[in-house]
């Protein structure tokens, strides 16, 4: 943590370009919790994961952080880490590039406040 801070370089797996606290970090992090609470990870993995996040106040944790951890809880090879980053981002891409084929308008940021499209997707309902 000390040559990131004195480098001011920026800590894989903390911060977030556009949002001061990553929203897809909380929901992963309170699933390895449940995990842990059930039994099912050790916590070995998130303990570690989530101290610099103290040190690092107020850059909390990214979602990659929180997926490596969740990784490595599961025993996953660290080397596999990457290939499974670009498998979960590659899925999510193609489901934003149908959706914006199917929108007769932009509907991927960055855009003017004036210009932000409305939902027109699947009401909320129970999965």
């Amino acid at each position: 943590m000390a040559s990131y801070k004195a480098r001011k370089a920026n800590v894989p797996g903390f911060g977030h370009r556009f949002h001061p606290r990553d929203p897809r970090r909380d929901p992963l992090i309170a699933a390895a919790q449940q995990a842990v609470a059930d039994g099912t990870i050790s916590r070995r993995y998130l303990e570690v994961a989530l101290a610099p996040e103290a040190a690092l106040a107020p850059i909390p944790m990214n979602v990659d952080g929180a997926t490596a951890t969740i990784y490595a809880e599961l025993g996953l090879p660290a080397e596999l880490a990457r290939g499974l980053f670009i498998l979960s981002r590659s899925v999510g891409l193609l489901a934003h590039a149908r959706e914006q084929q199917e929108q007769p308008t932009r509907i991927k940021g960055p855009l003017p406040k004036a210009v932000i499209p409305t939902y027109t997707g699947h009401p909320p309902r129970s999965l």
